[in-house]
């Protein structure tokens, strides 16, 4: 057929190449390739560590002496009780006039002791183990002692300072006397706790977003859940009850207080964690409370469990549809209780879940973390013992990483468990003087190596972790908060921290347990650690 003008052509071609473009003829561009899988840093292989145990003997702190053998009747007060005459006592000159110390004490038969002391600033009455001192002399010399009174008996400890070691420490000797007679003595080293190894406040971006005075008794434990903050607090002293504080934290730079609860005769609450419309409360007197949080800023008691008599749960875990409560007592060894949440406003008790071992000084359940069917449970002396959970009716002991230790310091506390290198990896952390975060290798949980180690001050101790990815924060007491990169095992490496501690906070004191105790990271690009003193502190997420 013939084209009868120029624009019915150019119609009749303009037809043809759409027909050409609607064609399923046309070349497909093929599709991207899916990405790769992340690389794991780490190959799973490492050299397995031989365990020093926490406290390792340092031998003689200083070239200083008692004067007097043990049983001998003496003025515990007094400077002759000690001879420095070996010692640089003019170095004492440099220290400050006030301080918080906490103090390793050595005994002369080479075991561990521990004592705090704390001088307020302008020189005010200062403390030893939060008792009053009788002798305080901080400005030329380290002279302390403090006397307390048993159900039987007077006792006395004293210090007496022998040098200046290094900056912020202080080397001496020490003598405990009970009814005016010297017992034990040795040697210390006292540590100050002001920033450690000349730190700065904050590092690797660590940022404080706000900090909230809490005041229901000591805060201890803070749990997440959205836009609300629940921190929960043990009693201060007999001044203040402690209970649960609930923050609104839309805006993490001004958390505002929605609510306050305590319970007449009932306000040692120690953990919290939330499961649906429920608020797990941890009591030291009634178990687990279980409050309903359908408002989320107006939390309504609902009941305890497991009922019956008293009930002491320190610590809380969940997982899926299982509530893991760790009770140190009655019980003589501890428990792990086991519920059911299924119902969250509704916990059954399914299983009490206890250690074998029954012969350390201490064997005391504490905290617990679960994971891929296992339980793994902190228990104090007896170490980290490993648990299968897979049926709540019928668990098992798979095994425990145990401490090869005989002075009785060893205290498994807290930790979290991952998978690294096709290996399950387990972080633990003990409490009290000269303990640390272990890096232990559960795959076998009846042969566990530790393969890793991170130790800040010998006078300074772990109380809780958050293992996020290949992150692991730590609230760390008078270190802070630290975060380490775990992506290789074997050498956690530090890549931030927060200094939270300061001596002059108020209600500071000496305790060793002080500074930052609590810590959650949701994943809301924000860290929340709790400090005894200053209350709840939100960081950003580094």
């Amino acid at each position: 057929m013939a084209l009868e003008s120029p624009a019915v052509r150019t119609i009749f071609v303009g037809l043809m190449l759409l027909g050409f473009a609607c064609s399923d003829d046309k070349p497909r561009q093929p599709e991207p390739p899916p990405p790769p899988p992340p690389v794991d840093p780490w190959d799973g292989t490492y050299t397995p560590l031989v365990d020093p145990t926490d406290w390792e003997d340092p031998g003689e702190y200083a070239p200083c002496t008692a004067t007097v053998a043990r049983g001998t009747t003496f003025d515990c007060d007094s400077p002759a009780l000690f001879d420095v005459s070996k010692c640089d006592t003019a170095s004492l000159a440099t220290l400050d006039p006030q301080g918080i110390y906490m103090v390793d004490l050595r005994n002369q038969d080479a075991y561990p002791d521990f004592v705090s002391v704390r001088v307020p600033r302008g020189g005010g009455a200062g403390t030893m183990d939060e008792r009053p001192l009788t002798r305080q002399e901080l400005t030329g010399r380290f002279h302390f002692t403090s006397r307390f009174e048993l159900a039987n008996a007077q006792r006395q400890v004293a210090l007496l300072g022998c040098q200046v070691s290094r900056p912020g420490y202080v080397t001496g000797c020490y003598a405990r006397c009970t009814n005016g007679k010297v017992g034990g003595t040795g040697t210390f080293e006292a540590a100050r706790m002001t920033w450690g190894r000349g730190e700065a406040e904050s590092s690797g971006g660590l940022r404080l977003l706000s900090e909230t005075f809490v005041t229901p008794g000591q805060p201890v434990d803070v749990y997440v859940d959205g836009h609300h903050a629940y921190v929960v607090s043990v009693p201060w002293g007999s001044r203040r009850p402690g209970g649960l504080t609930v923050f609104d934290i839309r805006d993490r730079a001004r958390p505002v207080l929605t609510k306050k609860i305590s319970l007449p005769g009932d306000s040692y609450w120690n953990a919290a964690w939330t499961r649906g419309d429920a608020l797990y409360v941890a009591s030291k007197d009634t178990g687990v409370l279980v409050f309903d949080i359908t408002e989320r800023a107006n939390p309504t008691f609902v009941r305890n469990v497991p009922g019956g008599p008293p009930l002491n749960v320190h610590t809380l875990f969940v997982e899926g549809d299982r509530l893991y409560a760790v009770s140190p007592g009655p019980s003589a060894h501890g428990e792990t209780l086991l519920f059911d949440i299924s119902r969250p406003l509704e916990p059954t008790l399914l299983n009490r879940i206890v250690v074998s071992d029954t012969t350390s000084y201490l064997p005391s359940a504490h905290d617990s973390f679960a994971y891929q069917d296992r339980l793994y449970v902190n228990h104090f002396s007896s170490g980290y013992v490993v648990f299968d959970v897979k049926d709540a009716m019928n668990p098992k002991e798979l095994g425990a990483y145990t401490f090869a230790s005989d002075n009785s310091t060893s205290m498994s506390h807290a930790g979290a468990v991952g998978t690294f290198g096709g290996r399950t990896i387990a972080f633990e952390g003990g409490e009290y003087q000269g303990t640390h975060l272990r890096v232990l290798d559960v795959t076998d949980p009846t042969n566990i190596p530790l393969i890793g180690r991170y130790k800040l001050r010998n006078q300074t101790s772990i109380h809780n972790m958050v293992l996020k990815d290949k992150r692991l924060y730590i609230a760390y007491y008078h270190e802070g908060l630290r975060v380490l990169d775990v992506s290789i095992p074997p050498q956690p490496k530090q890549i931030a921290h927060f200094n939270t501690f300061r001596e002059d906070d108020p209600e500071r004191t000496d305790n060793l347990l002080e500074g930052a105790i609590g810590i959650r990271v949701p994943g809301d690009g924000h860290v929340y650690v709790v400090d005894t003193a200053r209350g709840l502190l939100i960081f950003n997420e580094p």
